[in-house]
């Protein structure tokens, strides 16, 4: 009895970091290590257990059994732990879980069961008694579905971590969820987005749809998310949305439409998003933009439009985003002609955006639109495709010959006029012109213009085709000749 007071008097005495370094390492399970810095960590992962240990300090903070063998959870599975936050659970082969398995957790704020395939079921009551439960870890397991009332005592419940699964609709226990922050859905089997699928989730943050097979989103399926930032809806099956499929989504920053099947843009869209930052409708099938589609997107820094259809961007759809920090258009069939030339110039200016091959006309085709030079005639744009010899409109062909052939007839006047009069012994000596002599030269000069003119056309159209010539300056020279 001395002995035993001695040992406890001993104890009192040493340092409470001591004492707590101690209590951790004395109930340390087989094959597991503990470790004390700022609290108590149980680490027995990668320890080949088959089954749970028969009991862990009651000082934990944090247990570690990722990548064993553990295939069975029973109810109260790890005894009580008044002091345990962290629980993970990842890469094992969990098939069943006893409801009330995690009772005697009272203060677990994370759980992490990720990447267990034999989970295809969960009990309604397989998370009770975890009140203070911030973040739970379901991804990479085989659930097909969750109960509706799963998280009726979670609810301090803020991250949701349930993808690729096979979820084949969005978990109705999620609805009333009014804490939920984050929540992860990518890479299941949904279909569609139903217009009570989300309800109740007023403080929800980030939503991630991508890489499932949702194909239709009914009418104001999202209007309760009046909180949501980042929006993924990628890589989907989606060939049209409704008109207010995202109205009262004030405080969104990021949606991501890319990877779908959708045609066409509709204006009123995005009517609502005043506070988007960032928009893809990347990788869809897109060959017309509604006008007015971005005209309330007054935040928008970032929009790619790349790998579609599209062939022709009008001034009116690109004008009220004239101000963008970053355009991707790139794997476009663009039709670069005059329609493109004030987009030519805005990249010429703010140096944003690059990589615009041209697919047609084809005297550009395969240029970029920041190589084409756009031709001008009278102030007007010319076509690249107008240029062409054997397209060139004729108006503009005969007025060119008739400028030359006005320029070239006072060209040749003057050459003769010059050699009339050079010198001063053949003024002395030619008192008359021969008429003979005289109407020869004029034949020649009449087709040596018509031959020089034939020439200087063709170098002309030749040079405005490949936007080397400016047709003003051309006009300018002819007429002020």
């Amino acid at each position: 009895m001395v002995f035993i007071t001695l040992t406890v008097s001993a104890l009192c005495l040493l340092p409470q970091c001591a004492l707590a370094l101690w209590a951790c390492a004395r109930a340390c399970p087989a094959f597991c290590t503990c470790t004390q810095e700022k609290s108590c960590s149980v680490l027995c992962d990668r320890s080949g257990l088959s089954i749970l240990p028969r009991e862990f300090p009651c000082e934990a903070s944090s247990i570690n059994l990722d990548k064993n063998s553990l295939k069975f959870l029973s109810e109260r599975a790890f005894g009580t732990l008044p002091s345990l936050r962290s629980l993970s659970l990842d890469h094992n082969n969990i098939s069943f879980i006893t409801p009330g398995a995690f009772k005697g957790l009272p203060n677990l704020v994370e759980l992490k069961m990720a990447h267990n395939e034999y989970i295809r079921y969960l009990h309604t009551r397989t998370f009770t008694g975890l009140k203070r439960l911030v973040r739970l870890d379901l991804a990479n397991c085989n659930l097909f579905n969750m109960p509706d009332r799963i998280f009726l005592e979670n609810y301090a419940l803020k991250e949701l971590f349930c993808f690729q699964n096979n979820f084949r609709r969005i978990p109705g226990a999620l609805r009333g969820m009014e804490n939920l922050t984050h929540v992860y859905l990518e890479r299941n089997n949904i279909e569609a987005v139903a217009y009570n699928s989300l309800l109740g989730l007023g403080n929800l943050r980030y939503l991630n749809l991508q890489e499932n097979r949702i194909n239709v989103i009914h009418d104001l399926s999202f209007q309760d998310l009046r909180r949501l930032e980042y929006f993924y809806l990628n890589d989907n099956l989606l060939s049209k949305l409704p008109k207010v499929a995202f109205k009262g989504l004030s405080r969104l920053k990021m949606l991501n439409l890319g990877g779908n099947q959708l045609t066409n843009v509709s204006r009123f869209w995005f009517s609502n998003l005043v506070e988007l930052e960032v928009l893809y409708l990347d990788r869809n099938c897109l060959v017309y933009i509604e006008e007015g589609s971005f005209e309330n997107l007054t935040s928008l820094i970032t929009l790619h439009l790349n790998s579609n259809n599209l062939s022709a961007l009008p001034f009116p759809v690109f004008e009220p985003i004239y101000f963008i920090g970053r355009l991707y258009l790139f794997r476009n069939p663009w039709e670069c002609d005059c329609s493109l030339d004030y987009l030519k110039e805005w990249m010429e200016s703010y140096k944003l955006v690059r990589d615009i091959p041209c697919a047609s006309p084809s005297s550009v085709a395969g240029l970029d639109l920041s190589e084409v030079v756009f031709a001008r005639v009278n102030g007007s744009c010319v076509d690249p495709g107008d240029l062409n010899l054997t397209t060139m409109p004729s108006e503009i062909l005969t007025t060119t010959e008739n400028l030359f052939n006005s320029l070239l007839s006072k060209l040749l006047q003057q050459e003769l006029r010059d050699e009339m009069g050079n010198g001063t012994e053949s003024r002395r000596n030619a008192t008359r012109l021969d008429p003979a002599n005289a109407l020869g030269s004029g034949v020649k000069a009449e087709d040596s213009s018509q031959s020089l003119v034939s020439v200087l056309v063709l170098w002309i159209v030749s040079c405005m085709t490949i936007g080397q010539l400016d047709v003003d300056f051309l006009f300018w020279l002819m007429t002020g000749a």
